[in-house]
């Protein structure tokens, strides 16, 4: 706007001018913040918003993912009466369209979850689809979903209404001015360095797309963002009626769209073309990039399949266009860890316009309130680790990851392309042994041991995956012999100073103001009394404590203790993850194993649970740590990295004859849900606090000085009714199984969805957990009253209900 002056300060200044910034600043100022300055390098839409294909879809792959795509549909649906700009949104639904049983599971499964929210969705016929989309070519489908609320929109229209109504708020918006660099000071961002002048401002949001990894690091902030290219066609005019719905035939590669009379074909292909920044001009402005038609042929034909009718017109225009992906194909929202007060919000992997009104709402929320409004672990940008920012590494994922938007999204599936970036020191010993590995955070991890004979890779499917009898092997020997687990990913904090314990008493819901030697399981809260994280703390020395956490959290959780760490504190944080190997020695014969290759007594007496130790053992010293994930007796080994190695030697030799067995990360996953410890992530998130989680054993209520979060904690203590609680269900049908999201049905109410669920080898089910509802409180009266049925892929399973683990609830075993 040629007319505004640039101000020299003001409260936020959003960078990019894309359906994101503009729906942040629109946000914003609905929340009443109306000093909101909006910088675009060239004009509002020209980066990629502009050549958006404009779908409106609602079903993501998670809950909480899906209530922000609903919220965006709401929020179009409104937009152009409340701003008077036209929007071009129109509701005609989709049909997504499943060519075998394996896919049309994936969307049954993905339609049973949407009905945890009302989501509106109806599994159909291929006949169904037919007369939903006449043009359908349905002699080889199994079925498909119907959503009758997903729509379509106008991109440049939706965006500048998004900019008109923040406008018409007070928000300032200047198009041509470029961002050059990022102010700081004190850990807190400043404002930024435009060609055109200074502006202070109290936050900064990086809103740039394509551009969004290159203005953080500017701040200094990791944002592993990549450019791919991304096609689609446009056939010359074909009479299609404006009411056809959406089509998207994933196992083709292809969604199909009305588009004012023709058809718009796009493609998310297993093969994907990245692109370099480096090769898109300095001034690319509404630009796009050569033809490819050797390249988008096969996508085409896969698409003249479905819709035959394509076969008869021109095409109009072929575009070719970028896209911004991210490592795991999940876009980029939050304040960075490195840089308080400088959010992001980037990398929206094609699905933009339809993430960009509940993104924006969500984001803007969490500025105004210092914190995020839901749990928002999925796109949070402090999951991911500074490695992740390499370009190399990002070029090669962005390959794939394009086309894993229409892969099957398969339980436990892996990613193929940059891999092998951090190993254990115990990577080639397991590989000799027939580890199949999975990528978490970069590491190579274990995740089940081929037997001899057995190739040791994955065949998906959601049934029974060709691991399932191995990781059964591997699970029963931990339950009635001995195993062990590489655990080297867990992520591990030194905290040392005179202050130490008045620090980590603060973070702590539990007490670890103990003597030295012992391990705590605790609780970090946020000031509503939510989870922040779960981990274990050993008190070393007086002045010295180690906290070992999650790998996949490492990084948020060191970001949250460095938060909560005064400079005045006198306490230094040390992220000493990759100084330790860890293997995990676990089952009723783990202490006889240990015993052949240490002296020191291990017995009960001597090193009861919840004790931390140094111990000669083998050739070298470890910090031992009797504490377990699996519900049996069992030590975490914590050995320097150097000295790692020999020890696995000796404790594989010294197990062969009693049978000791390689264990991986599936194992892992069926031991701890069969005991319904809680996993962070997935049972326990920030919305969740201890008493419904069922974890107030891990706060001390009345501890000195009191901890983070024990105010909100005990106002809902007080309430003393829990209209929500976390339950464990076992399937009494055997055969179903239980990943994520199943609604919990109570008679005829859904009253929850499952958080995880595993097949639990010695119970002989499966096993799930998820919270549940009941305004009148869920206590184990009302638990044991009622009947329990879980639906998968649409039909429901009865089950049983418990507070309590099935396994072991007692917690003898671990006690041996």
């Amino acid at each position: 706007m040629s007319d505004l002056k640039l101000p020299a300060q003001t409260q936020v200044v959003i960078i990019g001018g894309g359906v994101i910034g503009c729906s942040v600043a629109y946000h914003l100022t609905k929340l009443g913040w109306t000093d909101v300055v909006l910088l675009e390098r060239k004009e509002l839409t020209c980066g990629t918003t502009w050549h958006a294909a404009g779908l409106v879809g609602q079903l993501r792959a998670t809950r909480n993912m899906t209530m922000l795509a609903q919220y965006t549909s709401e929020l179009f649906a409104g937009l152009e009466a409340e701003t008077g700009q036209a929007t071009g949104f129109k509701q005609h639904g989709s049909v997504s369209v499943a060519p075998d049983p394996e896919r049309f599971e994936e969307l049954k499964r993905g339609a049973s979850m949407a009905k945890c929210f009302g989501l509106e969705v109806e599994v159909i016929t291929a006949s169904e689809a037919l007369n939903l989309h006449p043009y359908l070519n349905i002699d080889d489908l199994c079925g498909a979903v119907f959503l009758p609320k997903d729509g379509q929109t106008n991109p440049i229209d939706t965006t500048r209404a998004l900019a008109q109504g923040a406008r018409n708020r007070g928000a300032q918006i200047f198009e041509n001015i470029r961002v050059q660099g990022v102010l700081k000071e004190n850990g807190k961002v400043n404002g930024v360095v435009t060609d055109q002048g200074e502006i202070k401002a109290e936050f900064v949001v990086n809103c740039a797309g394509l551009w969004g990894r290159q203005v953080g690091k500017m701040a200094g902030v990791n944002v592993p963002l990549h450019a791919s290219e991304h096609f689609y066609i446009v056939t010359e005019e074909m009479g299609i009626p404006p009411t056809l719905p959406g089509l998207r035939d994933p196992s083709g590669w292809c969604y199909i769209k009305e588009d004012a009379g023709k058809l718009l074909v796009g493609c998310f292909e297993p093969k994907a073309k990245p692109r370099s920044l480096d090769s898109i001009p300095e001034d690319f402005s509404f630009g796009q990039f050569p033809e490819d038609w050797d390249h988008f042929e096969p996508a085409m034909m896969n698409a003249i399949h479905r819709v035959p009718k394509l076969e008869e017109p021109g095409i109009q225009l072929f575009f070719n266009g970028p896209e911004s992906f991210t490592p795991d194909d999940r876009y980029i929202l939050g304040e960075a860890p490195e840089l308080r007060n400088f959010y992001v919000a980037a990398g929206f992997n094609s699905i933009g316009i339809q993430s960009s009104g509940g993104a924006g709402k969500v984001l803007a929320e969490w500025i105004v309130n210092g914190h995020p409004p839901m749990d928002l672990s999925d796109v949070d940008i402090r999951r991911f680790h500074p490695f992740q920012v390499n370009e190399r590494y990002l070029y090669e994922r962005t390959g794939e990851a394009l086309g894993l938007l229409y892969a099957m999204h398969w339980p436990f599936f892996q990613p193929e392309t940059s891999r092998g970036i951090r190993r254990s020191v115990f990577h080639d010993r397991l590989k000799d042994a027939g580890a199949c590995f999975g990528e978490m955070a970069g590491w190579e991890r274990a995740n089940w041991f081929a037997p001899e004979g057995m190739e040791p890779r994955y065949e998906y499917t959601y049934r029974r995956q060709n691991w399932f009898e191995a990781s059964a092997s591997e699970h029963l020997a931990v339950r009635e012999n001995v195993g062990f687990f590489d655990m080297s990913s867990f992520g591990k904090f030194l905290v040392q100073g005179r202050d130490a314990e008045k620090v980590m008493n603060r973070i702590c819901a539990n007490q670890v103001a103990v003597e030295p030697g012992k391990v705590v399981y605790t609780a970090w809260l946020n000031e509503r009394g939510g989870f922040e994280t779960d981990l274990t703390v050993t008190r070393l020395s007086e002045w010295e404590y180690l906290v070992i956490t999650a790998g996949a959290s490492q990084m948020r959780d060191l970001a949250w203790l460095k938060r909560h760490t005064a400079e005045e504190d006198g306490v230094q944080v040390a992220d000493v993850t990759s100084a330790y190997a860890v293997l995990s020695i676990m089952g009723p014969n783990s202490r006889k194993l240990l015993s052949k290759l240490t002296d020191e007594d291990l017995s009960n007496d001597h090193f009861p649970f919840g004790t931390g130790k140094e111990i000669e053992i083998g050739y070298s010293k470890a910090l031992a740590l009797r504490v377990t994930y699996v519900g049996e007796l069992g030590w975490e080994l914590y050995i320097p990295s150097e000295f790692a190695q020999d020890l696995y030697d000796r404790l594989l030799e010294a197990g062969k004859e009693m049978g000791l067995k390689h264990a991986g990360m599936h194992a892992l996953n069926s031991l701890r849900l069969e005991k319904a410890y809680r996993h962070w992530g997935h049972d326990i998130t920030d919305e969740d606090t201890p008493l419904e989680a069922g974890l107030s054993f891990a706060v001390a209520w009345d501890k000195s000085g009191g901890f983070l979060g024990r105010e909100a904690l005990i106002r809902k203590k007080e309430n003393g009714l829990l209209k929500k609680r976390m339950v464990q269900f076992a399937l009494e049908n055997p055969e179903p199984l239980l990943y994520h999201n199943e609604p919990i049905w109570c008679g005829n109410t859904i009253v929850g969805d499952t958080t995880s669920g595993m097949y639990g080898h010695s119970i002989g089910s499966c096993l799930g957990m998820g919270y549940i509802e009941n305004p009148e409180g869920v206590n184990k009266e009302w638990i044991e009253s009622q009947k329990f049925e879980i639906e998968v892929a649409g039909e429901r399973y009865p089950a049983k209900a418990s507070l309590k683990a099935f396994y072991d609830p007692g917690n003898a075993r671990i006690r041996m």
